[in-house]
């Protein structure tokens, strides 16, 4: 079909949509950009690992460990993060070491044995907080005996766990690269429960020892999504709701309009921070990035973003070093 009808045919729609602008803002056509393999994830997608090694990368130390899954990098002091670039995801977990106790913010997709590697770093108490419960953050929570959760009725449900049916998808073609670990089975792959020892709120300060974490509550990406703010250090830990690359808020459970107050949110803290801990793709990021977030969302609110692909029906506005999804175009 003509690109051009296209487009025209899904103005409509589009307009109708409370998560996007007025289409009529928009001053030319989107790009059309589907993939064959990884659906649903913004565009250019296929081949991803066409872009390892991330140069960023190159910055941090690498620490070596007995595992051929993960790779880890310390990137602050006592701040080390465990990266998973064999699959699509390119998860990263923070494992972050106070005086009295560790804090492991998040815990990976569950392919590999996160606690292996955990205890290669650490012998100190180790408290799990996710970032919000998707099953990429969530894999290895059952290895860990202690683990802080959000009281939301989302994260509940998600502690039950999800069947290998609900994951599998994640292991097809496209989705994995690096050969998987040799005690894996593919086809048992899961999201096993997970008991919540304590529940957290917006504000609630975590102190650790030599560094307290004020949880904000940034839901969007997820109703359960938090961040980390570490003022003293001038950190903000993300989660997934920034970071270089597709944002989505197209998802099932996903929200724009909480989002967009997420972003302001963290945009609005910009200037009490020095760089963004991310979860996917490279750790660290420059302050600014975060303004530009806030910037996005309002931009895509008032209908000023106009540089735009439909991916595999999905309208996603791209912006310098990341994108935003919002909402499919059919």
């Amino acid at each position: 079909m003509n690109r051009i009808l296209l487009w025209l045919l899904l103005l409509p729609l589009l307009s109708a949509c409370s998560d996007v602008p007025d289409s009529a803002s928009i001053a030319a056509p989107p790009a059309i950009a589907n993939n064959e393999l990884v659906q649903n994830r913004g565009a250019d997608r296929d081949n991803w690992w066409d872009n390892l090694p991330r140069p960023e990368w190159s910055d941090f130390t690498q620490v070596d460990i007995d595992d051929d899954w993960f790779e880890v990098y310390r990137i602050d002091d006592e701040i080390y993060a465990i990266y998973e670039p064999g699959q699509f995801e390119e998860v990263i977990s923070f494992l972050i070491i106070g005086t009295d106790f560790a804090l492991m913010f998040d815990t990976g997709l569950g392919i590999g044995n996160i606690r292996n590697v955990v205890d290669q770093l650490t012998d100190m108490d180790i408290v799990v907080l996710n970032s919000h419960t998707h099953y990429d953050h969530i894999g290895g929570n059952h290895l860990f005996d202690t683990i802080y959760g959000t009281s939301t009725e989302y994260t509940r449900n998600r502690a039950l766990g999800s069947p290998p049916a609900a994951v599998a998808g994640f292991l097809q073609d496209g989705w994995v690269w690096k050969a998987l670990p040799a005690d894996f089975d593919a086809a048992t792959y899961q999201s096993y429960a997970f008991e919540i020892d304590k529940f957290i709120g917006d504000g609630e300060r975590i102190d650790i020892g030599g560094r307290v974490l004020k949880i904000l509550f940034t839901p969007g990406h997820a109703p359960d999504s938090i961040s980390l703010l570490d003022s003293e250090n001038r950190l903000l830990f993300t989660g997934d709701t920034f970071y270089l690359a597709p944002l989505y808020t197209h998802l099932e459970g996903s929200s724009f309009p909480d989002y967009a107050k997420s972003a302001a949110l963290l945009a609005g803290l910009a200037d009490e921070i020095d760089a963004a801990i991310t979860s996917h793709n490279v750790p660290r990021v420059d302050a600014s990035y975060i303004k530009a977030l806030g910037q996005a969302f309002e931009d895509i609110q008032a209908g000023t973003a106009t540089d735009v692909t439909v991916s595999d029906g999905v309208t996603e506005y791209h912006f310098d070093g990341f994108s935003v999804m919002v909402g499919a175009a059919e």
